[in-house]
């Protein structure tokens, strides 16, 4: 999304103020400025703060809700390079690139036919350790594999070991963010 949007909410609203990732009510008809919307998830300003709007609650803004559009491979197993799309839809609401551009993406093994079935395993770290949306960020990360076909059960670990620096950042995220 190129251009900031007023819109009037349609409905009362769940949100997280940014950076401190805690829980907001935005009232029915109020007007919010959408700076962000990507991975189906909204960023807005509401009352001089930044706050996220989870893309399942998209109707309240105006907008459509994300849908999927995965295949599900016939062979029962999880198809990698759907995970690592689903996790490239996945941001902070502050930096308009994803978390796997990011560098926030460590590690990803996929392990199928478990005795608890198909099984993806994350490990990540984000851009700092105090960020109050981390637990916000994981989850989506958790929540947006787990919507892969064929996936039984998601594993996200956070670390900070090795800590995240800019050296991570994809050259993609780099030219979107003016660094190179």
């Amino acid at each position: 999304m190129a251009e900031r949007e007023v819109v009037l909410t349609k409905r009362e609203v769940e949100a997280r103020l940014v950076p401190s990732g805690t829980e907001i009510m935005i009232p029915a008809d109020t007007f919010v400025t959408i700076t962000q919307s990507l991975g189906g998830t909204f960023t807005v300003a509401v009352n001089g703060n930044l706050a996220r709007v989870e893309g399942h609650d998209a109707d309240a803004l105006g907008k459509e809700p994300p849908q999927s559009s995965y295949e599900t491979p016939e062979d029962g197993t999880v198809n990698e390079n759907q995970v690592w799309e689903a996790m490239r839809s996945c941001y902070d609401p502050e930096i308009p690139v994803n978390v796997v551009e990011l560098g926030l993406i460590y590690d990803c093994q996929i392990t199928n036919d478990t005795p608890e079935g198909n099984q993806v395993y994350i490990l990540m770290t984000l851009t700092a350790a105090g960020c109050g949306m981390g637990p916000v960020i994981t989850d989506d990360v958790k929540r947006k594999v787990e919507h892969v076909p064929n996936v039984d059960k998601v594993t996200v670990e956070l670390t900070f070991d090795p800590p995240w620096n800019n050296d991570m950042l994809s050259d993609e995220a780099k030219l979107e963010l003016g660094m190179l």
